[in-house]
């Protein structure tokens, strides 16, 4: 099995690699002290990584993709629904399709987000 990196591929091996580089994909800001990266996609699943600074908002929202978020750093206040909880490390929660979700970093923090199917307006926004 080959060791080499996904940087150090040519850019037609990377966009045909089943690997993702972090250093290799954009940041693209998506509000005042929240950014995202897409690790990974295909057409019925995305990956996707958000750094929020300490009380940055992920606003109320809906859409038709079904959602799952994990809390890889920091705390949250998140809402789904009606229900309300504070989240931290370790801690998930899932968004049925077109039910409002939304969080605010209670400390600086990172929430990885996958969706089904893939969210394309992020592809079409540049990440």
């Amino acid at each position: 099995m080959s060791t080499q990196s996904a940087s150090s591929l040519p850019a037609t091996a990377r966009a045909e690699s089943p690997f993702v580089g972090t250093d290799d994909v954009a940041w693209t800001a998506v509000g005042a002290g929240v950014r995202r990266q897409v690790l990974g996609h295909g057409p019925d699943l995305m990956l996707v990584r958000v750094e929020f600074e300490r009380d940055a908002v992920g606003t109320v929202h809906h859409h038709p993709h079904r959602q799952v978020t994990y809390v890889a750093a920091g705390r949250f206040a998140v809402q789904v629904g009606d229900a309300r909880r504070e989240l931290g490390v370790g801690d998930s929660f899932f968004a049925v399709a077109d039910v409002p979700h939304g969080v605010v970093a209670l400390e600086p923090g990172t929430l990885i987000d996958v969706f089904t199917p893939a969210r394309e307006e992020f592809l079409a926004a540049g990440a």
